[in-house]
């Protein structure tokens, strides 16, 4: 090796041990680096070394008086804070405890002007963890949060005197709990969105006992009331006289005979509950004033053939080119030897993360163009115009008749496939039915009953149940994303969506109503999709033609713009998007090969989602469904004004990305959101869901890759998703298919499989898809 190939080597060597002394003290968070006390002379000084060791991603010790005059003093760490370090605003909220890039992680404190204090954990600027947070009243809650919001185990002392001591959702009492009030009365049981719900016991003061079941506060359904003198009355309650009937029994010692049960009622409503505090500003929205070192220079990226930006040379046999041209000049004078040695090295080095900076990242990501409003108008002239006008007089009339429901128990009848009603529609009108302009038709309504007690199960109010999809909006008609050939249509406000049916399908349906009904009432967080009616619109001539149809709800029904949407069946052939990327927007489908991230739920979230998703995957097995999937919208919350997404935690400048069809949901709504407990409503599993998405690359050499290899690369989202395609069973024809491919293509691989097995697969391939977020 000549002398100066061996002074380029030992130059190499020093590098690549600088690179590892900076990895470890960037790994080491809580380490400093002291700084000696500085007279203004040495400020400048100070501050162009401290752009120097930011540029480098080294760790030290800072004290900042940040442009709007916020101050900041703590550990400093690639232009963010860093470690540990206090933060004050200028309004007042301060901050002490622990940073990761730039957001409050760990443990720490933050206090309000007013004299709030929250004392606990942080996670990526939220309040989450365990912590205990005073208000300037003197309310206390200490217990768990996610998000900001009290969600779990906690005790909520008031500044009244009442206590709370149970189980949180949402930031409002849920399941299980204990209430006492001031003057030792205390209610023990169950609770439901801030409420006394359920079975549970009142206890007062004085010694009487109400025993049974509640609604909104006071007792519903049957119940018993004992005084402390062994008299009691068992009956069943209500808020209406009329629905009230019950009997007294006197105990050996004469009783209270004029008592009236009404004055439960009268006494508990001076048994409020306590909304307790609400925090004006939350910890998240706090933002930062950070700065990016002028000093640094972004060397320019190239893209290579694959997709893929490197900053350097793509392979360590590549990085070896600095020892001699690839014509071989100066290159004979290195043995293979040395060059296999070095190979190695630089390999094992890339294997240990110590310059990962020269590995190949992926391009950059971007906010996807915004789809026209989907659909086409169904107007006067259209093709299925008299079938619109036809549905829409049936639905009138179907919802506009029926009497309201009184119980959602129903009997075994009305499930029956018989249950139909059959109406006439002539042009003229009837006494029960109005006239119109279309042609002659008859109007079937499958099991009235049952789908109007899905209906108020689904909190669905009749009146603007016939507005949305009877109103003097016209429909619109989307053609069938999939391979089915049936035709959707979508009511003006996208709220229902209504689909043509098989006659195998509305069969299926049929068969599985009375099991589905009692699971979507056993189980309020069902990801299935919600069905809202089955009907059939027969017309008159020669063919005598049937169109049968179903009404469902629209998942993606939103105030937000879906950015991204992803149908997901945990099979791999056939399962991606036959369009090109010049046709694809937010609104093209895309499919399991396409999907390049993970999504990471709070643990909360993920505990209730497998749970949930293993309940309904094992109704539909039961069912022998198959071939449905989960429906994926991602709403991205942080872009640039380029429409560049931002990565959590990114240097990028965040601007509002204008989107002029439907409103962005930054981050700042998102915590609007979370504060105000009037819309906590709209967050729930598998709608307006906060998460992170963690972005995946597929390796060049898998080609059926399900699941992509994690970049480290996050993104904040909102998710909305939900089970669809349920009405598929595994019939004569999808065996047969399963018989015919499994010839030609690996039958794990296909879609038609046995429900057993597709619910086996389905669940695994979600579980991989959906993680929690560490």
């Amino acid at each position: 090796m000549s002398k100066e190939q061996n002074c380029v080597l030992k130059a190499w060597e020093v590098t690549m041990k600088k690179t590892q002394q900076a990895k470890k003290r960037a790994n080491n968070i809580f380490g400093t680096v002291s700084v000696a006390p500085q007279t203004d002379d040495e400020t400048s000084t100070t501050n162009e070394n401290d752009d120097e060791r930011s540029s480098i991603g080294e760790m030290y010790h800072a004290e900042k008086v940040l442009p709007n005059g916020d101050y900041y003093t703590g550990q400093w760490y690639d232009s963010f804070p860093h470690g540990h370090g206090k933060y004050l605003w200028t309004d007042g909220c301060t901050y002490i405890g622990e940073w990761y890039n730039g957001k409050t992680m760990g443990k720490g404190k933050f206090g309000w002007p007013s004299g709030a204090t929250y004392e606990g954990e942080f996670k990526s600027g939220y309040m989450d963890g365990t912590g205990t947070y005073t208000g300037p009243s003197g309310d206390t809650y200490r217990g768990q949060w996610v998000m900001n919001l009290k969600h779990g185990h906690g005790i909520k002392s008031f500044a009244n005197g009442d206590v709370y001591d149970g189980e949180w959702r949402r930031g409002l009492q849920e399941a299980q709990g204990k209430y006492r009030w001031r003057d030792e009365s205390y209610y023990i049981g169950e609770w439901k969105n801030g409420t006394i719900c359920g079975k549970g016991t009142f206890v007062w003061s004085d010694g009487c006992i109400y025993e049974g079941f509640w609604d909104d506060g006071f007792p519903s359904g049957n119940g018993t009331f004992k005084w402390d003198d062994e008299n009691f009355y068992v009956g069943h309650w209500s808020k209406d006289p009329e629905e009230m009937n019950g009997t007294y029994h006197p105990s050996e010692i004469e009783g209270n005979l004029e008592w009236d049960p009404k004055d439960v009622f009268n006494n508990l409503s001076e048994y409020t509950i306590c909304s307790g505090e609400r925090v004006p500003v939350l910890p998240s929205q706090k933002k930062l004033s950070v700065w990016n070192s002028s000093k640094r220079v972004e060397k320019p990226r190239r893209t290579s053939v694959d997709g893929r930006v490197s900053v350097g040379v793509d392979r360590a046999f590549e990085k070896m080119n600095m020892w001699g041209s690839e014509s071989g000049e100066g290159a004979a004078d290195i043995d293979s030897n040395t060059r296999r040695d070095l190979d190695a090295e630089i390999m094992r080095l890339e294997a240990e993360g110590f310059i990962q900076s020269l590995k190949p990242s992926p391009v950059p990501m971007r906010l996807p163009r915004a789809g026209k409003k989907q659909g086409e108008t169904i107007s006067k002239g259209h093709r299925n115009y008299e079938l619109m006008l036809n549905l829409q007089l049936g639905i009138r009339h179907a919802v506009g008749k029926q009497a309201p429901v009184v119980s959602l128990d129903l009997k075994h009848s009305a499930f029956d496939p018989k249950e139909k009603v059959w109406t006439r529609f002539p042009p003229e009108g009837t006494k029960y039915t109005p006239p119109h302009q279309s042609t002659e038709f008859k109007w079937k309504d499958y099991c009235p009953l049952v789908f109007r007690s899905l209906r108020k199960l689904f909190k669905v109010d009749p009146a603007d149940y016939m507005l949305s999809i009877c109103g003097d909006e016209a429909l619109r008609e989307l053609s069938s994303p999939g391979k089915s050939g049936m035709f959707f249509y979508l009511t003006n406000d996208d709220r229902y969506m209504i689909k043509t049916m098989k006659k195998s399908e509305t069969k299926v349906f049929l068969r599985m109503l009375a099991a589905y009904y009692n699971h979507v009432r056993a189980f309020e967080n069902t990801l299935v999709i919600k069905f809202y009616g089955l009907h059939c619109v027969k017309l008159n001539g020669p063919t005598q033609k049937k169109v049968r149809f179903v009404i469902m709800g629209n998942l993606f029904c939103s105030e937000y713009s879906i950015h991204r949407r992803f149908d997901l069946k945990g099979s791999s052939l056939g399962r991606t998007t036959d369009k090109p990327e010049s046709q694809i927007n937010s609104n093209t489908i895309l499919k399991d090969l396409d999907l390049n991230f993970i999504f990471r739920l709070q643990k909360a979230w993920f505990q209730e989602f497998t749970r949930q998703v293993d309940k309904d995957c094992e109704f539909l097995e039961q069912e022998r469904i198959m071939d449905y999937s989960l429906l994926v919208g991602i709403h991205f919350r942080e872009a640039s004004v380029a429409g560049e997404l931002i990565p959590s935690g990114a240097r990028t400048p965040i601007g509002e990305f204008e989107d002029e069809t439907a409103p962005r949901l930054s981050r700042a709504d998102v915590d609007h959101l979370l504060s105000d407990p009037t819309r906590w409503a709209s967050i729930k599993l598998g709608g307006n869901m906060p998460a992170r998405a963690e972005r995946t690359m597929r390796r060049s050499d898998c080609e059926f890759q399900l699941v992509g290899e994690p970049t480290g690369e996050y993104y904040e989202v909102v998710m909305i998703f939900g089970i669809i395609d349920i009405l598929q069973d595994y019939d004569i024809s999808k065996k047969l298919e399963h018989a015919y491919k499994s010839i030609q293509y690996d039958p794990t691989s296909i879609s038609a499989v046995d429900p057993r097995l597709y619910s086996r697969r389905f669940r695994d391939f979600i579980f991989k898809v959906f993680t929690e977020d560490d």
